[in-house]
């Protein structure tokens, strides 16, 4: 029965592995299993993560990989697609999937670092727009608002 269920997970990331796979192939470059390993991962975290989290959890399910394997993959996701950057903190950037998603954008509380998303329209017309007035394939979005949330805001007004 396990061996049913490992092929129902590998066959639930295909679209993203199948991108990944032209991509690579387009670059010339070689689809290797420690990429695939990383880019399975990546789609099994449904959250924003940095290389560290993302180090330590290929760690956990035995997986030797290397941080430098992992440096040099997040770029290749980033051109192709799959992922994006998010924000920057605490001296480490974050990432998140965003195949399949839609454009969305965040809203950073600087005190408790809570991170919000949302979505709203416009996010998806000014990509279109900005794309077709200069000419650019766009690789990702990172907007994001910074602010205080309601919590810490009430907190403050306390102390």
């Amino acid at each position: 029965m396990p061996k049913t269920k490992d092929k129902n997970k590998a066959a639930e990331h295909l679209p993203e592995i199948e991108i990944f796979k032209d991509y690579i192939r387009r670059k010339g470059l070689r689809f290797t299993p420690e990429r695939e390993i990383i880019v399975r991962e990546i789609f099994e975290i449904h959250d924003h993560f940095d290389v560290d989290e993302l180090y330590l959890r290929l760690r956990n399910k035995g997986k030797k990989l290397s941080k430098a394997s992992i440096y040099r993959t997040l770029p290749l996701l980033i051109d192709c697609g799959l992922i994006q950057e998010v924000y920057h903190e605490d001296g480490h950037m974050h990432y998140e999937h965003v195949y399949g998603h839609e454009p969305h954008a965040h809203v950073r509380c600087l005190e408790c670092r809570k991170v919000e998303e949302f979505t709203d329209q416009r996010i998806k017309e000014i990509e279109e727009h900005i794309s077709k007035e200069f000419g650019y394939r766009l690789t990702g979005l990172r907007f994001e608002l910074l602010g205080y949330c309601p919590d810490c805001l009430k907190k403050q007004y306390l102390s």
